[in-house]
């Protein structure tokens, strides 16, 4: 028998409103999963702090959909007086004094946060494998050898395995969106600057997107008007507010990018996608089949690592050893960096750095970094050209299911340099962008993705509801999941 956590935010919300459940019994129980589950998804839970927040809750407020509803937070979002590593130890004790900008808006909302999430080291991964806390497991695999992604991975965890109805990550190139695919839920990032990014550790900030997960596309619509609105603290807020759209679009055209479609083998992810381009156009939609330069699509990953880990090493610049992680003993401020930097951060780390420094080397930044900015504003360009046609571009979101975790991707295959990152298109154009579960392999959930205009973020939503309702995967949680 399902438990009224399972729901979506709606139904629980209805729940509490009739008051068949309480905040405290909700949270409770959320704590509960949370400790029962061995996919190591948290940093730490937050059991004190939530059951006292959830205590004081006791009138339900019926225009407010988030009132009294658990929730995780990717543990790279700042959290007054709650320590926030980022999945490294050169953070280890690093408490801040203040909450992000999106933890204050849940705050006002009366969501309850119930635990920090794991994640890869300082958001720099796509596995859930680097973090100082070990592994993330996908809640699918009972046998714990398959990926969930990353590196929003504790995040992910937490609402497909049931713990949590929503978690918050971040989103530089796919990291919400990916792991989506891999636990079928559904994963939004929206318009570059729709929601603050203060209070989100920055990794490369012209990429980076506050995202989360849910079980339904509604449900990402609810947050969006929770968590979307300027903020005079990030000044690449937008100015203009969300709102959702009343109806849902009757008709669209949509654009399948075949270098991209003719990248993925996996004929289950094929049979599965063609069958929802039949079922779309049956709903009134155009879906179309269109060229994008090759060359371009080669470009991604390249062009991502470039950008990323150049902004990335400037951004952690004061992870010194002196503004900010563990002191060490030495005769020069070199000596003292030296030994933080080589205990506090994992290989993957220092790889990302040494690539970041010398890409922005003096005698390296035209042919490097600057190069990699016009090949970013090319791909941008492309793009723009196929929305003046289309309302929006639809794929594949991955081209397998969960990978195992000893298998290797060849990062110089079509399939890995394109159907492998091509979601990271949605983050070098700032473009709103989501996957919806499409489908099952055995018993591994795949996804799809849908990317649309910028600002167009209410459009997005609203197909992507119809998209949804073709599909007809909806609130889905792993059946190994702590519910059980």
């Amino acid at each position: 028998m399902k438990h009224i956590l399972d729901g979506t935010l709606v139904s629980i919300h209805e729940a509490l409103v009739r008051r068949e459940i309480t905040p405290l019994a909700l949270t409770q129980e959320a704590l509960r999963r949370a400790k029962a589950n061995d996919d190591n998804a948290f940093e730490l839970l937050l059991e004190e702090e939530a059951l006292a927040f959830a205590q004081t809750l006791t009138t339900p407020e019926p225009d407010n959909l988030l009132w009294g509803i658990p929730y995780a937070l990717k543990d790279n979002f700042s959290t007054k007086g709650i320590e926030t590593t980022a999945g490294s130890d050169i953070l280890k004790g690093y408490v801040p004094l203040y909450d992000a900008a999106v933890v204050e808006r849940l705050q006002h909302a009366k969501a309850i946060l119930i635990g920090k999430t794991t994640l890869d080291e300082l958001a720099m991964g796509g596995t859930g494998m680097t973090g100082h806390k070990g592994v993330q497991t996908n809640p699918y695999d009972p046998t714990h050898t398959r990926q969930i992604g990353g590196s929003s991975s504790g995040s992910a965890v937490a609402v497909s395995a049931g713990i949590v109805p929503f978690a918050l990550g971040s989103d530089t190139g796919d990291s919400v969106r990916k792991p989506a695919s891999y636990v079928g839920l559904v994963g939004f990032k929206p318009t570059w600057g729709r929601i603050s990014r203060y209070g989100l550790f920055p990794f490369a900030p012209s990429l980076d997107h506050v995202a989360y997960f849910t079980r339904s596309v509604e449900d990402a619509e609810i947050l969006l008007s929770v968590l979307a609105g300027q903020d005079q603290r990030d000044a690449t807020t937008l100015t203009s507010p969300f709102r959702p759209l009343n109806n849902v679009p009757s008709t669209a055209k949509l654009a399948v990018l075949k270098p991209v479609l003719d990248s993925i083998k996996n004929p289950t992810i094929l049979k599965a996608f063609e069958t929802s381009i039949e079922g779309l156009k049956h709903a009134g939609f155009t879906v179309d089949i269109v060229d994008f330069p090759l060359p371009l699509l080669q470009a991604i990953y390249p062009t991502y690592m470039t950008i990323s880990c150049a902004e990335a090493t400037s951004n952690n610049a004061n992870l010194d050893g002196i503004k900010f992680g563990p002191g060490y003993e030495g005769k020069t401020y070199q000596d003292v960096m030296m030994q933080a930097r080589t205990n506090g951060f994992s290989e993957l780390i220092k790889r990302r750095f040494v690539i970041g420094s010398f890409v922005l080397m003096r005698e390296n930044q035209d042919v490097l970094f600057l190069r990699a900015q016009k090949v970013r504003h090319q791909i941008v360009n492309a793009l723009q050209t196929i929305y003046q046609t289309y309302d929006g571009i639809y794929l594949p979101a991955a081209p397998t299911v969960a990978p195992l975790f000893k298998n290797s991707s060849d990062r110089l295959s079509h399939e890995y340099l394109i159907a492998d990152s091509h979601l990271a298109l949605g983050n070098f154009a700032g473009l709103p962008s989501m996957t919806i579960p499409l489908g099952f392999e055995g018993p591994l959930p795949f996804g799809v993705n849908l990317m649309t205009r910028a600002f167009e973020d209410d459009r997005c939503l609203a197909m992507g509801k119809t998209i949804e309702s073709v599909i007809g995967l909806r609130n889905l949680i792993a059946p190994l999941g702590a519910s059980t």
